[in-house]
């Protein structure tokens, strides 16, 4: 993002990133309680969720995402059974609805693995290959999204086992076992590019649908 602050605390609609991003969990019936992991050196976080009620901040983040998950995982196993379902997403992807996340949690129910948000590729993906560009055919392809949504031991478990993972998913995949796709919304995307900021904005703001 080439900013000054880490991104997920940069401000969309006067609020922090990460303030919109918990507040989707915050309002939704089915979460028991919301846990935020930042860095034990997090210098922001404290005022960007200020007077917020049902969350706990986490200072057990890693250098990685998973190492990050796996931290939290393990600073929550003391108040969760090994068999309730854990939900992670990423602290910028503040577009995500309650409605999403009511449909994420009604279809995965009580499935054997678990599942993910994700979008069907729609457009033409090209590969370049030292100078060659070539044509992947995009059917079967997703893009993964969060939340994603796992039992707390089978995650914590997978994520251990797990060399290099990009998401939670993919340890999930390793360890054998198929989560669900269930497809999500164009809303939910994450803040990469400074571009982004003023997209979510009109998401937030219901100007797009």
């Amino acid at each position: 993002m080439g900013g000054q602050i880490p991104k997920q605390y940069l401000r969309i609609a006067d609020q922090p990133i990460l303030r919109h991003t918990v507040q989707a969990f915050l309002v939704a019936q089915e979460i028991a309680h919301t846990y935020v992991v930042v860095s034990p050196e997090d210098a922001y976080v404290d005022d960007a969720l200020s007077g917020l009620q049902g969350v706990t901040i986490l200072r057990c983040g890693g250098t990685t995402r998973r190492e990050s998950v796996s931290n939290g995982l393990k600073a929550i196993s003391a108040t969760v059974g090994a068999q309730d379902w854990v939900l992670v997403h990423d602290a910028a992807r503040p577009g995500l609805t309650t409605q999403l996340l009511a449909k994420l949690i009604r279809q995965v129910g009580d499935h054997a693995v678990g599942g993910l948000l994700a979008l069907p590729v729609v457009d033409t993906v090209k590969r370049v290959n030292h100078g060659r560009v070539d044509t992947i055919p995009r059917e079967g392809l997703w893009l993964a999204q969060t939340p994603q949504m796992f039992r707390h031991a089978v995650l914590a478990k997978a994520l251990l086992a797990a060399v290099e993972v990009t998401d939670e998913s993919s340890a999930i995949e390793l360890s054998g076992r198929i989560p669900l796709l269930i497809e999500g919304h164009a809303c939910n995307l994450k803040v990469t590019l400074p571009s982004d900021l003023a997209l979510v904005e009109l998401y937030l703001s219901g100007k797009m649908a």
